[in-house]
């Protein structure tokens, strides 16, 4: 039945208007200019209904050159699905040293999103660099994955709230929907747990032969979480400087080797046991397979909001290299990417979308 559900739930997906409360419009010409250039088509325009009030729901996300085409998709999600498109805010963080430079990148997205609320952050790596260790996947090392740990510092000192996005994720449901997740008592963050998996691999021998490492978590009951999809309550964070307890058990990885992942661990030490626990259908996570070999994956059981190609595996790879798994075609209909430029790359191709440096980007964004 489960293999049914999902059958129909595809075809329903691929086929049928996808619902959102919000108003549509689609673009009347084909702008040559700048969209034809990047390689990416405009998206319809999203607008509000007459039930939507004045009020910001505010995602933070990374944007550089390599995981561009995630990115794109994941912010047509969001849009596509929700409520009140245009009460969204994204902020993006990107790279200092990107072989796109925010200018650009500022003028992509503007050209794809005419509309688009947002604004682009330059991540500066060096405050990173030096206190990451190699992981088991090269991709896992990536300065930029560690941009969600200084969210506090990076965005502008009066956003108190954020939805963090990892970039290789779609929304299939209105994101106003998980913004409304209250933050009980003290928690800083919210996120779906998972207490059935083993949280214990994702630390070495070495951190739980150590008496006092092993009492980290002391009477507390810690389950793996996904820092892909969190809710972020970033007074707290600021107030509580847990960018600091971060790096401290970065800095101790370092010397110690505690884990082998990359920038999950530091996050399951801070806040293991002591999370907001949200609805698993917010982060149908792993759809990439494993860190290794990338495989196939299935649904989790339930109810899905958002899927989430956590793993080696990236959709718009796979559907390159004709090779997809049969949750990819869920991702497909939010690709941007002109298919004539898919058709005239290699599929052995995955080097960064090839952006001149010559467009100006007019958008918010600072140095």
């Amino acid at each position: 039945m489960s293999q049914l559900r999902l059958v129909v739930f595809l075809i329903c997906l691929l086929w049928s208007p996808l619902i959102c409360l919000g108003i549509r419009a689609f673009p009347t010409s084909d702008k040559k200019s700048l969209s034809s250039g990047f390689g990416f088509n405009e998206a319809p325009e999203y607008r509000n209904g007459v039930h939507c009030k004045v009020s910001s729901v505010h995602v933070a996300m990374t944007l550089d050159s390599e995981y561009l085409r995630g990115t794109i998709a994941a912010v047509h999600s969001v849009l596509r699905h929700a409520s009140c498109p245009e009460n969204v805010f994204f902020h993006f963080i990107s790279a200092e040293f990107d072989s796109a430079s925010p200018r650009v990148l500022s003028q992509l997205v503007r050209s794809t999103f005419p509309s688009l609320a947002f604004k682009i952050y330059i991540f500066r790596e060096d405050i990173v660099i030096n206190l990451i260790s190699s992981s088991i996947r090269q991709a896992l090392e990536n300065p930029l994955n560690y941009a969600r740990n200084y969210l506090g510092d990076i965005l502008d000192s009066g956003i108190d709230r954020v939805i963090y996005l990892d970039s290789d994720i779609v929304l299939v449901d209105d994101i106003t929907k998980l913004w409304n997740t209250q933050l009980t008592e003290s928690r800083v963050i919210g996120a779906p747990e998972y207490c059935h998996a083993n949280f214990t691999k994702y630390f070495t021998d070495t951190f739980w032969s150590d008496p006092t490492l092993a009492q980290t978590f002391g009477s507390k009951k810690p389950c793996y979480f996904n820092t892909g999809v969190m809710v972020m309550d970033l007074k707290k964070w600021r107030e509580g400087d847990y960018k600091a307890q971060i790096e401290k058990w970065m800095d101790l990885q370092k010397a110690q080797r505690i884990y082998e992942l990359g920038s999950l661990p530091p996050f399951l030490l801070v806040f293991g046991g002591n999370i907001e626990p949200i609805d698993h259908k917010w982060n149908q996570h792993g759809l990439g397979g494993d860190n290794v070999k990338g495989s196939c994956r299935s649904l989790h059981p339930g109810p899905v909001s958002l899927l989430h190609w956590s793993g080696k595996g990236k959709p718009w790879v796979r559907l390159d290299e004709n090779r997809p798994c049969p949750l990819d075609y869920l991702w497909k209909p939010y690709d941007l990417y002109k298919i004539n430029h898919q058709r005239t790359r290699s599929v052995h191709d995955h080097q960064p979308l090839g952006l001149s440096s010559n467009f100006i980007g007019y958008s918010n964004y600072f140095i």
